[in-house]
């Protein structure tokens, strides 16, 4: 299990001293041997670690130990997402009717339930929400929150102080128990942080809570009792991710801007901010900004050519009060570590995870490049699919190939072949300047896999393949031809691969005998192109959901793709 390092574990009372900690990459290896990949970890202030895994357990390592071996928290169903305050922890599950657990600490009623005990050890059912189809949960400071994603109703916990659950009617309690709290919510962002930001279904940007520095970015530093609009001098549509610190809010957009408001220890700017504007940092010099992270005082900022800048407490300051920011001197070896890393997080103020890619098709794709299988030409020795790179560029492939193996060292040929097969950018400047060759500007922003892949969907003209399916819903059992391209099933599918490699050479077509209708086939497919589900108002879901619940198996899918949350993102589009 090598999909996450870290990298820090700097003690921050030696804040003043000079270290090279922070240049310390390590492979998380205290998981045991069934768990295939992290997809997130969360911390609280008192440095308690949860990693969740694509299988859905959790894993909670005591206080700065999570070198040791973990062992999974017990008796839980599959969870899919989990959240973080000061002290606690609160996790939902991954069922048809998801339930919500919360541990830790509990002074302020945060977890939802009333129990004896200030301090919650393991994971404990909320019960008030059991009914409440709880899709997405988020936590600030000593609050915590739950958001119907059907009705777009947020219920909330916890603590009322300074506005923290945005309701005025119970501003002087000093604690809430589990309350609806506000209408027409489509997304929650909290942090750690005693401010909270909503989406609301107008599609405008929110704010409420604690505002002495101006981390609510309304132009004054005044607590908020009530959901507030935020101007932003760009549109809400346009934002990638909110992330929340400790008197701080940045947001990157999506094409790789961060923005941020609040204290001048985090923003930078020789005093506190109260709107948002572009960190001076990258505001001037081009650079594209892949991912960003807060824990309690630290911010950590992950490019796209794979440099990592870091800002807190544990980094000295300026003579204007700000923490300094400071590029992590990686070298290239470690630089090279990173490439196909592009999610970080923050652990308490010294400690930064790095998670691999969470695209399943990119995942799946990268096998082709490692093995080779079912290519059909080369590139300075290299196998590769002809019609994907043709595709990607836009180019036939024997002007693109006479170009690379006359202008391109082998490295660079390489770096190429990661961004047409996996989206990633190796080579930031190189690579682009290749593309920029054959009319491609600004791939990262303009190109996608996925995209890309869409156009080659049932396409006769570059099909190499005719799977055969017999129309159940017709009468007269009429079967039909589906165009698709071998090693793109091949490298999503076992069934497939096995299928293809084991086939005679002269043999065009083949049929497919799952007993499935030709919608669950097309349904199937248009899934291992793009990594979506071709659903409209019109679509009857339920047939879906049972129907993709019995083809992962059959198809030999990749076991950790989560195939419900797939189809729950694609529902909501």
């Amino acid at each position: 299990m090598s999909n996450i390092k870290s990298l820090g574990d700097l003690n921050v009372k030696e804040r003043t001293k000079q270290t090279n900690k922070y240049e310390n990459l390590e492979t998380i290896k205290t998981f045991p041997e069934e768990v295939t990949k992290i997809v997130d970890v969360v911390a609280d202030y008192d440095k308690n670690i949860v990693f969740l895994s694509s299988e859905g357990k959790l894993y909670q390592s005591m206080p700065g130990k999570y070198h040791e071996k973990l062992k999974a928290l017990e008796n839980l169903p599959p969870m899919k997402s989990i959240a973080s305050g000061y002290f606690h922890f609160i996790a939902l599950s991954n069922e048809e009717k998801p339930r919500a657990y919360g541990w830790g600490d509990n002074v302020n009623k945060q977890l939802g339930f009333i129990t004896n005990n200030d301090e919650v050890q393991k994971p404990i059912l909320i019960e008030s929400l059991k009914e409440k189809n709880i899709g997405q949960i988020s936590c600030s400071g000593y609050c915590s929150f739950f958001l119907n994603k059907t009705t777009n109703i947020l219920f909330g916990c916890g603590d009322t102080h300074n506005g923290m659950l945005g309701k005025p009617e119970i501003k002087e309690d000093s604690y809430a128990k589990i309350q609806k709290l506000h209408e027409n919510v489509a997304n929650v962002f909290g942090g750690h942080s005693q401010h909270t930001f909503i989406i609301k279904t107008d599609g405008q940007l929110y704010g409420f809570g604690f505002n002495n520095f101006g981390e609510l970015g309304l132009g004054h530093k005044k607590p908020i009792f009530k959901p507030t609009q935020i101007k932003l001098e760009f549109p809400v549509e346009d934002i990638s991710k909110i992330i929340l610190a400790n008197q701080l809010t940045s947001i990157l957009t999506n094409d790789g801007k961060l923005y941020v408001t609040g204290s001048n220890q985090l923003t930078g700017f020789g005093s506190d901010l109260t709107e948002f504007k572009q960190h001076s940092q990258f505001k001037n010099n081009n650079t594209i900004i892949q991912e960003i992270d807060c824990g309690y005082h630290l911010f950590a900022i992950l490019t796209q050519d794979n440099e990592i800048w870091v800002q807190g407490v544990f980094g000295g300051f300026n003579s204007d009060g700000s923490t300094v920011i400071r590029k992590i001197q990686t070298g290239n070896n470690l630089s090279n570590d990173l490439s196909s890393y592009n999610q970080i997080k923050c652990c308490d103020q010294n400690l930064i995870f790095f998670l691999k890619s969470n695209s399943y098709l990119s995942q799946d794709l990268e096998k082709l490049l490692k093995n080779g299988y079912l290519s059909d030409c080369n590139i300075k020795d290299i196998p590769v699919h002809k019609i994907l790179i043709e595709t990607r560029i836009g180019k036939t492939f024997d002007l693109i190939k006479k170009y690379l193996e006359s202008n391109c060292k082998l490295n660079e040929i390489q770096d190429l072949l990661k961004w047409i097969y996996c989206d990633q950018m190796i080579n930031l400047k190189r690579t682009n300047e290749i593309l920029n060759h054959f009319g491609i500007q600004n791939a990262q922003k303009t190109k996608l896999l996925k995209n890309d892949l869409k156009q080659l969907l049932f396409d006769e003209q570059t099909s190499d393949f005719k799977l055969v399916v017999k129309n159940e819903e017709e009468e007269d059992d009429e079967e039909e031809e589906l165009y698709i391209h071998k090693f793109i099933l091949a490298a999503r599918s076992g069934l497939f691969l096995n299928m293809f490699q084991n086939l005679e050479e002269n043999l065009q077509k083949v049929k497919d005998y799952s007993g499935k209708s030709l919608d669950t086939i097309e349904l199937l497919i248009s899934f291992l192109y793009t990594d979506e589900l071709p659903i409209t108002a019109d679509t009857d879901q339920e047939f879906i959901k049972e129907e993709f619940e019995d083809i992962v198996e059959y198809y030999q899918l990749n076991h950790t793709i989560p195939m419900m949350d797939i189809f729950e993102k694609c529902s909501k589009k």
